[in-house]
């Protein structure tokens, strides 16, 4: 097995393992229904043990039950290793519900579980994402439809639609607080989610517009071992055209940069922005 290969399935266990971890020990004891199959799983479990069933549904087997059918239709649409790696994140899922029920829950104060659960869900999310493959459920659900039922809708629309009927049906059983701290989780998670799948090292992108462009570009590399890029752009207002210079540095060196641009044009313009990665020389290695 290549390297590449086997840190992706180590990315999808260790994943797998947090969000079952959140689902179990924060959300399941709160009652907060995040949607997914997880969430079908919580609600299940809270009716049969109202119901008094000797033996109540546990979440592992409500995710293992009712996720057999849609992989067997996702077997015909799927590609193959987004099929194997998906099947392999739904098993370690499956033995990762049924261990942690054997843990202590953590305290029941709702907002505590609703955040700390919406960040190591967030985390296990973005780790199974990353590696190419999903844990069956509303995912596989909403992947479903989309190729046999609204072909013209995109996946994440029609799992919004999937997720929100499963969040109302937990409004309707335990209440609106529930489903109110529930919401929180879910924005939380979701947040941590794209932070972790877009990059975790934040940067600076300074656009400058000045008469001494390429003194300042010169000084920008020189003294602060930073590139910069011309930009051919064009005012509005006089009609004429203008260099412009763009440079991204670390958030660190962005004062040390306007510094260095007063100095040298106090009428300078400076627009800088926030930018959420930068792979390349200088900055983080490329490994996509």
């Amino acid at each position: 097995m290549k390297k590449s290969v086997f840190i992706d399935y180590l990315f999808i266990t260790l994943g797998c393992c947090m969000l079952s971890f959140a689902v179990i020990l924060f959300f399941s004891p709160q009652n907060l229904v995040t949607g997914g199959i997880s969430g079908l799983g919580i609600i299940i479990m809270d009716y049969t043990e109202a119901a008094g069933f000797r033996f109540p549904i546990p979440i592992w087997l409500t995710n293992l039950v009712l996720n057999i059918p849609l992989f067997v239709i996702g077997y015909r649409i799927m590609d193959r290793t987004y099929f194997v790696r998906s099947l392999y994140g739904y098993g370690v899922m499956t033995v990762a519900f049924y261990v942690w029920d054997f843990v202590r829950p953590m305290p029941g104060d709702m907002m505590l579980s609703a955040l700390y659960g919406g960040v190591i869900a967030g985390i296990g999310i973005a780790l199974v994402f990353r590696a190419k493959a999903t844990t069956g459920g509303s995912t596989l659900i909403a992947a479903i439809l989309q190729r046999w039922a609204f072909k013209h809708h995109s996946a994440a629309k029609i799992l919004f639609v999937v997720d929100s009927c499963i969040i109302l049906t937990g409004l309707l059983v335990f209440g609106p607080i529930a489903a109110m701290y529930a919401v929180i989780a879910v924005f939380v998670s979701s947040k941590v989610a794209d932070t972790v799948l877009e990059g975790l090292s934040f940067a600076k992108a300074a656009f400058i517009i000045s008469k001494e462009n390429d003194i300042i570009a010169d000084k920008i590399l020189t003294e602060m071992n930073r590139g910069a890029t011309e930009i051919t752009s064009r005012g509005m207002f006089t009609k004429n055209n203008q260099p412009m210079l763009m440079c991204v540095v670390s958030a660190k060196e962005l004062v040390e940069l306007k510094q260095l641009v007063h100095s040298l044009d106090e009428r300078a313009f400076v627009i800088v922005a926030d930018v959420r990665e930068v792979l390349g020389e200088g900055f983080t290695e490329a490994k996509i």
